[in-house]
């Protein structure tokens, strides 16, 4: 009896943003987020050998180039397009002449947005499988990002019959598993989030930043919660992180400006994320504010680097569950938190342990992957 080895399937991932990671020399805008998953992801399938492509934005890099095994297709500039006609020529016609090069098997795509049905729409035309995977509890909500004042109802209807054509979608957790199911009557399956080893051996005095925020600097974000809960704790040196995001120029502003204000909070602005990466070794505790999240990358990278993490949102209640920092309800106990695990050794040590072997236990590359590779080549 003959064996037929099968071609591993060439997979395309669609990410406008995604040479913020990929190729920071080429954009510098230190963009991480869903651009850090795609770049993950798609660099650990071209190690396994797969033809791995990325449809990315135009900065004016050679159309074809190819990064760490990945080779990208540049779609259409940032700036092209009147808003109001952004999926009319040069967008539309730019977007599915590059997802045309990419040639590829399987497209994928994260999070909510118009841009998902016109994936679909091209894979639905050309017999291709679309994959689509939620990058946050919002994604799983149908007004939830109207609200947020994010997108459009046409933006909606789009990403709703994205969402109805793909051959699969993926969640992040149990959780957006039940919400796909319960607003958009849509079976789903979770994959876990790809994350980079970055174990540190530096102990609690060795480490010279006591909180650290990394994050968009948007509203939903609320940076301002951290900012109040530096002002009160003087002793405590804060640590923010995070860059400019089209049409919240404006937060961005006063974020920067109130931190100049405060002498323990230190600003960095946009930082690429081979550099981010470093503070999460220097930090006793990550801190997020925000009440909208999916699995937040940051939290991976912070246990990674035995980084506890203190947080209002607390996925599938994992921090709780495994006593990876501490979950808290407003900022009051945000800030009792971070008083206790950046002055309490013994305190952040058990923390520190138990966030490292989490890590091990659960997020090693190939058991990541499978669930991945098993969407993949469904057919």
């Amino acid at each position: 009896m003959s064996s037929v080895l099968r071609t591993p399937e060439a997979i395309c991932f669609v990410g406008f943003s995604n040479l913020a990671v990929l190729a920071p020399e080429v954009d510098p805008s230190g963009a991480a987020g869903e651009p850090l998953q795609h770049t993950l992801l798609a660099t650990a399938l071209a190690r396994r050998g797969y033809p791995v492509s990325m449809v990315v934005a135009d900065y004016g890099q050679p159309d074809g180039a190819t990064w760490e095994g990945v080779r990208t297709f540049k779609a259409y500039a940032p700036s092209a397009g009147l808003p109001v006609l952004r999926f009319v020529h040069p967008r539309w016609t730019g977007l599915v002449s590059a997802l045309s090069r990419a040639n590829a098997d399987v497209y994928y795509a994260s999070c909510a947005g118009g841009l998902v049905g016109q994936i679909a729409m091209f894979c639905a035309k050309r017999g291709k499988r679309f994959v689509f995977r939620a990058a946050s509890d919002a994604d799983c909500k149908p007004d939830a990002l109207i609200s947020m004042g994010r997108w459009h109802r046409r933006d909606k209807w789009l990403y709703e019959q994205g969402l109805r054509r793909a051959s699969s979608v993926l969640v992040q957790s149990a959780r957006q598993q039940e919400l796909m199911r319960r607003n958009f009557h849509l079976d789903s399956s979770i994959a876990g989030m790809v994350v980079q080893p970055a174990r540190s051996e530096r102990g609690f005095a060795e480490r010279d930043i006591d909180a650290l925020w990394v994050s968009n600097m948007r509203r939903v974000k609320r940076p301002d919660v951290l900012l109040s809960v530096a002002e009160q704790l003087p002793q405590v040196s804060f640590h923010m992180v995070g860059g400019t995001v089209p049409g919240a120029e404006r937060v961005f502003d006063q974020v920067k400006a109130q931190a100049a204000s405060r002498s323990n909070v230190t600003f960095h602005g946009a930082v690429p994320y081979r550099d981010v990466s470093a503070l999460y070794s220097r930090a006793r505790v990550f801190v997020n504010t925000s009440d909208v999240e999916g699995f937040p990358n940051t939290y991976l990278q912070a246990w990674a680097s035995g980084t506890p993490v203190v947080a209002f949102f607390d996925p599938d209640g994992v921090i709780a569950r495994e006593g990876l920092g501490a979950t808290v309800r407003n900022a009051q106990e945000m800030s009792d938190a971070v008083r206790r695990l950046t002055s309490d050794e013994s305190a952040w040590k058990a923390a520190r342990e138990r966030c490292l072997a989490f890590i091990e236990r659960h997020y090693s590359e190939d058991a990541v992957l499978q669930p991945y590779l098993q969407t993949f080549r469904r057919k």
